[in-house]
């Protein structure tokens, strides 16, 4: 173990969600969420990440059409075993009748446990969003119903889908998420049906519920195709929405009724239907 370690945090004005989705997918040992700002750990230099993190917002400032501010910082620490003290500071997570933990905690056999590696993954459960879509996945989804998870990032909304009875494709336009998810399906022992690497456009049937936990502008952009991926009297979820942006979203998708509009913090998740 090496005397010190190197600490960055990252702290985007804007696409928190995409941020956070790209480090993950570079493997780091330990990161961090806390208030909006991302921590990555690592015995190696962190210098060539700052310029990596500046490009890549760079691009998605193009892509999305917004302006980003990223402000980091870089900070060189004593090693105190970061990797265990890590492992202590992220909490197993019940959301109704499921408990998802890292593989590292005690399994609860009181409720269905999937197994997802915050550090090695795309989404654990504790971000408001993913957890009102698994409330809503629990409330909504009947047995055999066939459900798409659009931009599935660590595939833990299918997952739930998968144990919950449905029968589950997956799409995510990073090839990386894609396969995290896979792999994190295997993990947990559930199935998947179809899955690529893309967006929802490239469906060849409707569903009986979609689910896209996002953005708001990216929601509002796939608007179209979302709506038609769902069957007559289907459901379509959508989350990733903060606050202040609700009403954008709520507009663009009018065309369906609302039936349920769930909010924890300054986050909201909508059920819709067709």
């Amino acid at each position: 173990m090496h005397k010190t370690y190197n600490e960055l945090s990252i702290t985007p004005s804007y696409a928190y969600k995409y941020f956070i989705d790209f480090i993950f997918s570079l493997n780091f040992e330990a990161v961090e969420e806390r208030a909006g700002t991302i921590i990555i750990r690592s015995e190696d230099s962190l210098e060539k990440m700052i310029f990596a993190l500046n490009e890549y917002a760079k691009s998605l400032s193009k892509k999305l059409k917004q302006d980003i501010v990223l402000s980091t910082k870089l900070e060189i620490k004593e090693n105190e075993d970061w990797i265990q003290k890590y492992k202590n500071s992220i909490q197993a997570i019940s959301v109704g009748d499921f408990y998802i933990r890292p593989d590292w905690e005690k399994e609860d056999k009181s409720k269905t446990n999937i197994i997802i590696n915050p550090a090695l993954a795309f989404g654990s459960g504790h971000h408001e969003s993913t957890f009102g879509c698994i409330l809503q996945l629990q409330k909504y989804l009947n047995k055999d119903d066939t459900l798409l998870d659009v931009g599935c990032g660590s595939g833990i909304l299918g997952i739930v889908g998968s144990k919950l009875g449905a029968i589950v494709d997956i799409c995510d336009t990073d090839e990386l998420a894609i396969k995290s998810a896979i792999e994190n399906f295997k993990i947990n022992g559930a199935d998947i049906n179809l899955s690529w690497i893309g967006s929802v456009s490239q469906r060849s049937v409707q569903y009986d519920m979609v689910i896209a936990n996002i953005i708001a502008d990216v929601l509002i952009m796939l608007s179209g195709d979302l709506i038609n991926s769902i069957k007559k009297d289907g459901i379509l979820i959508l989350s990733g929405i903060l606050e202040k942006y609700i009403d954008r979203v709520e507009a663009k998708f009018s065309c369906l009724k609302l039936i349920n509009k769930y909010k924890k913090n300054e986050w909201f998740t909508l059920v819709l239907k067709r």
